[in-house]
Parts: structure tokens; sequence; C-alpha cells
């Protein structure tokens, strides 16, 4: 797995955080570029991330 970084959307369960991120792609039928968000969970032992917060961070095996 490759690292991700994106800020923190949501801290609500026990020691896991869901990360967005956020990627450009070129679309060639528009040509322009296109925003895409990926939300993964990550942990976080001691819940020490708030929402707003931008974390660099491997994803667990859940994708949303």
């Amino acid at each position: 797995m490759k690292q991700v970084v994106g800020m923190v959307v949501s801290n609500k369960m026990q020691k896991s955080v869901v990360v967005a991120v956020d990627r450009l792609f070129y679309h060639k039928l528009y040509n322009r570029y296109i925003k895409r968000t990926s939300k993964f969970m990550a942990h976080d032992e001691h819940s020490q991330c708030n929402i707003g917060d931008r974390v660099c961070t491997y994803p667990f095996l859940f994708k949303f």
C-alpha cells in the first residue's frame, strides 16, 4: 500500500478516523482536470486527530 495525504472528515469512531484524499486527473473529452475524492479509514490509537487535520497515513482495507 502506498502512503496517502488527506484531511480528516470524521473522528466519531473509537481509535479510527475517516480521511478524504483528493486527486486530479485529466479528462480527454472535456480537456480539463477533474477533482475526485476518495475516503479511507485510518487507525488513530490515541484519538488525537480532529476534523480538518491534514494527515499522512496508510489506508485501512476498507474504502468508502
